[in-house]
């Protein structure tokens, strides 16, 4: 699978929610940085699937709206709003935020990335 496929994959709606698929996806030594709204995170592995965990229990949708994505050798840099829809009200869709994130992919997995976001 090229790289730009891998990150397409691991964007695809309801992933996030997917402890299994996340972890398929994701490099045992992965790595992101992540400038939010809310400051830095750094995230490995046990961090990503913590994520995972914790938004499948808050929310039913998990849907990515991608509108760039390029890839460059084993480097995918995507833009994509992220969308869900919660336990109490899953008829709304709501914006959780918009993203931007670069991927580098190592062994057919997502390996060091670097993110931005805007909470709304």
């Amino acid at each position: 699978m090229k790289p730009k496929d891998i990150v397409l994959e691991f964007y695809k709606s309801d992933v996030l929610l997917d402890r299994k698929t996340v972890s398929e996806l994701l490099h045992p030594e992965v790595s992101m940085d992540w400038n939010s709204s809310q400051g830095f995170i750094q995230m490995n592995y046990d961090d990503f699937l913590s994520l995972t965990d914790q938004l499948a229990k808050a929310y039913v949708r998990s849907k990515i709206r991608i509108s760039h994505i390029i890839q460059e050798k084993n480097l995918v840099s995507i833009r994509f709003s992220h969308f869900v829809k919660t336990i109490e009200n899953p008829r709304e869709e709501m914006l959780m935020g918009n993203f931007f994130a670069i991927w580098e992919v190592k062994d057919g997995k997502l390996f060091r990335g670097y993110q931005m976001s805007h909470f709304s």
